[in-house]
């Protein structure tokens, strides 16, 4: 018997609120890239054009038992309501590749058509036709609403994600997570809608959970590498790496460590912006950091004006006494980032003097090498001074980043001597990425990807509880990052504001708290 025959599958696409039309029609412009996702799944066999969804539903743990179907003459029945099947254009009527089935109490004549009353007979029909290889829901509410009461048949949704509230009269039922796990989410894209701003999208991929415990592979393994997982995977898995298997360190803020040494994470920025979205990453205090750094600053009251405390404990009168810094003058943080980016060489004094014209201005030679001569292998800006490091309140811990261009993109390896999981690396990708746009957009070029090397790659103590709610959470979709200004055309790069940045459609889980060890 084919055990395949037992099952469907369901594949749909929604809004963040799980709306998927609305008057009959999808809510949003057509997003090709899953259009062609659907036709891989709802025409594979049919041609050899798309690479197999599906898995031939084998017992993986059990030796000679994956079963060898034959496909030929093989097509697959599409089970749908009336309004999806008039919603269809006349070229996939009238296909014979498919048997469509619609769940409605009108009679319809062609070949290629089935009617049923009720999902359960709609299966009974695909089952009873030895022609049919795999059997697929496609829509619309009414028909998903009783695929999800007969759920137990259901091996596998196939979901994509459109990242932005639509208005909708239809939705998608909330998919039982008790009885289906998420295996797969993809990388985050993007498409332009009719108002002509980018939305962020995605696929992801559930999995009957009852198949997976008897050891049934439900999605062709060689079909999700089609899709590259979502980056923040990427995070997710290096901070599990650490907590289960980092070295127990001690480190000077007396707080304790669990530490692996040497990693790295790459984002693709050119459709997609990478702000964390397992826990809502603090993006003011991103854009607003690294305009001060931009602008050579060292005042930490000045961040703090904006409403950023971020550095208010490293320039507290206690820390700064702690750290030997006696003299200076509380929020006064020495020749810390933004002083050696600007001003690289040059004598400190304090952070009510001007350094105008004094040491080298790594920032201005850098976007002047993009722009110029982007071939050049020298595209360097270094925040580690050695002869400086005992006047920073704080060692640069992201101390050199390195510029490449190829076909117009921009692109950004920074090197972090040391990396707090928990609290700064969030941080830290989306400020050099932003960085990445904001020289990109500066100089004519087109942000490409983020390439982070971490060295001392380390999780607090104190974060191992925190981290391990927020490892039990599935990635959203990145956001998408707005510039509102052509930068190319400022006089200078510091007259850059919050304001000038928008970050659409970011989704981010409930902020978690982590304590800060200084």
């Amino acid at each position: 018997m084919n055990i395949m025959k037992k099952y469907f599958s369901m594949v749909v696409a929604t809004t963040r609120k799980n709306g998927i039309g609305y008057k009959g029609k999808l809510p949003w412009k057509s997003i090709p890239r899953d259009m062609e996702h659907y036709k891989r799944i709802i025409n594979w066999k049919t041609t050899t054009r798309y690479a197999n969804p599906f898995s031939y539903l084998y017992q993986a743990n059990i030796p000679n038992t994956r079963e060898k179907i034959v496909v030929k003459g093989k097509r697959n029945a599409l089970i749908m309501g009336k309004t999806t099947w008039d919603s269809l254009p006349s070229s996939s009527k009238s296909t014979s590749t498919h048997l469509n089935i619609i769940i409605d109490k009108q009679k319809h004549t062609a070949d290629n058509v089935k009617v049923t009353d009720s999902i359960v007979s709609a299966l009974d029909v695909a089952e009873k036709d030895p022609s049919i290889h795999e059997v697929i829901v496609i829509g619309g509410e009414s028909v998903y609403n009783q695929a999800m009461k007969v759920s137990e048949r259901c091996k596998a949704i196939f979901k994509t994600r459109v990242c932005k509230d639509f208005v909708c009269d239809k939705f998608f039922p909330e998919i039982p997570l008790e009885h289906f796990k998420l295996v797969h989410i993809s990388k985050t894209y993007s498409c332009i809608d009719i108002d002509g701003m980018p939305i962020p999208f995605d696929f992801t991929f559930y999995v009957n959970s009852k198949l997976i415990d008897q050891g049934y592979d439900c999605i062709d393994q060689s079909f999700l590498e089609l899709y590259p997982k979502h980056e923040e995977m990427q995070y997710l898995e290096l901070v599990k790496k650490v907590i289960e298997e980092g070295n127990e360190k001690k480190d000077r803020t007396g707080t304790g460590t669990n530490s692996l040494f040497g990693s790295m994470m790459r984002f693709d920025l050119t459709e997609s912006f990478p702000l964390l979205t397992t826990k809502s990453v603090y993006w003011k205090g991103v854009v607003e950091e690294l305009l001060w750094f931009l602008r050579g600053h060292t005042n930490a009251k000045q961040l703090e004006e904006q409403g950023v405390k971020i550095w208010n404990a490293n320039g507290s009168r206690e820390y700064l006494d702690r750290v030997g810094l006696t003299q200076r003058e509380e929020g006064d943080l020495g020749p810390i980032y933004g002083f050696q980016w600007r001003h690289f060489g040059a004598p400190y004094k304090t952070m009510h003097d001007t350094y105008k014209n004094q040491g080298v201005d790594q920032l201005a030679d850098l976007l002047y090498k993009i722009k110029n001569t982007h071939d050049d292998r020298r595209m360097i800006m270094i925040a580690w001074n050695p002869a400086a490091l005992k006047e920073m309140a704080l060692p640069p811990c992201h101390l050199l980043s390195q510029f490449y261009v190829a076909d117009n993109k921009l692109n950004c390896m920074m090197y972090q001597r040391s990396a707090d999981l928990g609290l700064g690396v969030p941080f830290n990708i989306a400020s050099y990425s932003l960085l990445t746009h904001i020289l990109a957009n500066a100089t004519g070029k087109k942000a490409g990807e983020f390439v982070h090397i971490l060295g001392d790659t380390h999780v607090y103590k104190n974060h191992i509880d925190p981290l391990k709610v927020q490892l039990q959470r599935y990635p959203n979709p990145f956001p998408i990052l707005n510039v509102k200004k052509k930068l190319s055309d400022l006089k200078s790069i510091e007259e850059l504001a919050f304001n000038d940045f928008e970050l659409k459609e970011y989704t981010p889980h409930p902020k978690i708290k982590m304590e800060l060890s200084c």
